[in-house]
Formats: C-alpha cells, structure tokens, sequence
C-alpha cells in the first residue's frame, strides 16, 4: 500500500458512517413494521375471545298521569306514534 491508500479522507469517513447508518434505520423500521403486525394480530386474537351477542330487549312500561289521561297512544322509538302501526316503526330516513 501507498501512503496515499493508508490516508483516509473526511469525505470517506462519511460515507462510511451515512451507509452503516441507512443500513441501521432500514433493520429498525422492518423491525417496527413486523411489531406493530404482530401487536395487531394479537389484540384481534384477545378480542376475538369474546363473544358478541346481539340481544333484544323487550320492556313493558307502565304510565301513570295525575289527570288520568295517557298521551302516549302507540308507536315505538323509531317511528311516530300514530296508534295504527301496532308497535311496527317507520324505520325510514326523512
């Protein structure tokens, strides 16, 4: 080797350093990429150890009015209450 060959320049240097640190920040962000797969496929698994049961509830309720008159006449939560719908909504937008 020359003496010119054993002399590093600054600029060598760097570039070294640039590609060890691209090389670093490639390994850390297919790491990260592989974690966060790997936390989601977790949480689905934990959430899919409860079960969903859609369940309906029915209630009667019982209206009492100091005058002795009940204004609620029929109908239910989503429609109107126009006594002829037999507790069937209108489901309907307007």
């Amino acid at each position: 080797m020359t003496e010119r060959e054993k002399e590093q320049y600054p600029i060598d240097i760097l570039v070294g350093f640039a590609e060890r640190t691209v090389r670093r920040l490639w390994v850390i962000i297919i790491l990260l990429i592989v974690l966060l797969v790997a936390t989601n496929a977790g949480w689905i698994w934990y959430e899919s150890q409860f079960e969903s049961v859609a369940t309906t509830i029915e209630q009667e309720v019982e209206q009492d009015a100091d005058s002795g008159n009940n204004s609620f006449v029929g109908g239910d939560y989503y429609g109107e209450a126009d006594g002829q719908n037999n507790g069937q909504g209108n489901n309907q937008n307007p």
